[in-house]
């Protein structure tokens, strides 16, 4: 939690300085995206936010509901439908991050 929260703050509020501030949600569309992402770099920034975002909210998630769980069989299994879950929502991140954006 601590790494994660640690990276995620540069990594968080640039995404919102840019997005937000310097470019505005108004002028975000299929174009911009795809303009975008037609840099690695781009690319790296949002997997390493997406990665790291997801691990540090599966894991405030775990921490919260193992306050209600007290067998070792209730916490393994805990622990390994939440790695799954994460390992699913970051290859669907990844799949979209590597197909890029497809112009209708």
């Amino acid at each position: 939690m601590r790494y994660s929260g640690l990276l995620l703050i540069p990594l968080a509020w640039g995404h919102v300085l840019i997005q937000d501030v310097l470019v505005g949600v108004d002028r975000i569309d299929l174009n911009y995206v795809s303009m975008r992402w037609a840099y690695l770099g781009w690319r790296a920034y949002d997997l390493f936010l997406l990665v790291f975002a997801l691990a540090h909210g599966i894991n405030g998630l775990r921490q919260v509901v193992l306050d209600f769980l007290s067998t070792r069989k209730n916490i393994r299994w805990l622990n390994q439908t939440l790695l799954a879950l994460w390992l699913v929502l970051v290859l669907a991140g990844i799949a979209a991050l590597v197909g890029g954006v497809r112009k209708p």
